[in-house]
């Protein structure tokens, strides 16, 4: 019985392109201590708008 090969396209593909997931931990890596800065200045943003929409739209409860 004759061993069948994988045709000659499949085994002259080179790598597929990377994902942005890794790109972007790639560049997270690089960059070090900035990305690390706009995450926290990014989320203490984000919790700062929260707490202002909920302290403006609570609602007022009878006495």
């Amino acid at each position: 019985m004759v061993k069948e090969t994988m045709p000659e396209k499949t085994l002259n593909k080179s790598a597929p392109p990377a994902s942005f997931v890794k790109l972007a931990m790639r560049n997270m890596v690089r960059k070090g201590s900035q990305s690390l800065v706009h995450f926290g200045l990014t989320a203490f943003g984000f919790l700062g708008f929260i707490v202002l929409i909920a302290w403006s739209l609570r609602p007022n409860l009878p006495q």
